[in-house]
């Protein structure tokens, strides 16, 4: 594959088609990470459903026993309107509620590791919720989840409809964070590296270059090419001085990365000498402290 060199024009980017050789489970975010969110099981989902139809039965009885003396005094237009509004607080109202102020969780998900999220991997809103709530009513209370069961198994990400109009789905968030080991330092660039001021790379930013750079390999060519090229255009200017002329993206964002990993380790080790200087310093004083105090005890004897 020819890589772009730091400075070139950058072509057209590749479009759904080409993004779409992405795995699946794997968001491109517009900081060019590539995250790992990988989509929820169509059991898990199902097994988080029913604990929310039980936990929202539970608070549906618990209001109209709390209720039930205001509907022993109302007519039966009032006691219409009463129980048309709980029903829609517990099966739309409370669904809205919880899932906008846990960032997509909800007593289901919470028990099975699940959350919900935006397309792109970002936190759902308010809108995000209310239309899943929304739409989760029909397809889920009036037609006893039938359309809903046969969209998630049709689906690539086991979207229901309320996921599909609101640009959601739903992802597993107990898995475990995988390592993502860097390249080596390319050769031509060690010397560079080892004198270029690196010390404003902000930590996000570093994380997405190593996750591009974990990732590449898998990645569809035109993908990869833009999106090194944009991540190395972002670290451009907080490196000081520019890499030499015809450097690849791939290979600056290693060699930026291999040389900020080296001078962290380094540092690193600086302070835990001096942590064991000073421990070693502060019981070489206890133990002369310790010392003159049982000289002075001998001498008062």
């Amino acid at each position: 594959m020819a890589e772009r060199r730091l400075g070139t024009p950058a072509g057209r980017g590749p479009g759904p088609a080409a993004a779409g050789e992405v795995p699946t489970g794997d968001v491109v975010t517009g900081e060019a990470v590539v995250l790992d969110l990988r989509a929820a099981s169509f059991a898990s989902r199902l097994l988080a459903g029913l604990l929310d139809a039980a936990a929202t039965a539970v608070v549906g009885v618990l209001l109209l026993l709390g209720g039930s003396a205001l509907l022993s005094a109302a007519d039966e237009a009032a006691v219409g309107a009463i129980a048309l509004t709980l029903t829609v607080f517990c099966l739309v109202g409370i669904p809205v509620l919880v899932e906008t102020l846990s960032r997509g969780r909800s007593l289901g998900k919470i028990v099975t590791g699940l959350r919900v999220v935006r397309d792109d991997g970002g936190p759902v809103r308010f809108r995000h919720c209310v239309v899943r709530g929304l739409l989760g009513f029909f397809e889920l209370w009036a037609t006893a989840g039938s359309p809903a069961i046969l969209c998630a198994l049709v689906t690539k990400r086991g979207k229901r409809f309320g996921d599909l109009l609101a640009g959601t789905y739903v992802v597993r968030e107990r898995t475990g964070a995988r390592h993502v080991p860097l390249p080596p330092m390319p050769a031509e660039l060690a010397g560079w590296a080892r004198t270029a001021d690196i010390g404003r790379l902000p930590d996000g930013t570093a994380l997405a270059a190593r996750q591009f750079l974990g990732r590449a390999p898998g990645l569809h060519p035109a993908s990869r090419e833009q999106l090194g090229a944009s991540l190395a255009g972002s670290l451009l200017p907080l490196v000081s001085p520019p890499p030499p002329a015809g450097t690849s993206a791939e290979r600056f964002l290693a060699a930026v990365l291999v040389e900020r990993r080296d001078r962290e380790l380094v540092t690193l080790r600086r302070q835990q000498a001096r942590v064991r200087e000073l421990s070693h310093s502060l019981g070489r004083d206890r133990h002369d402290d310790h010392q003159r105090g049982a000289g002075a005890g001998r001498v008062a004897q």
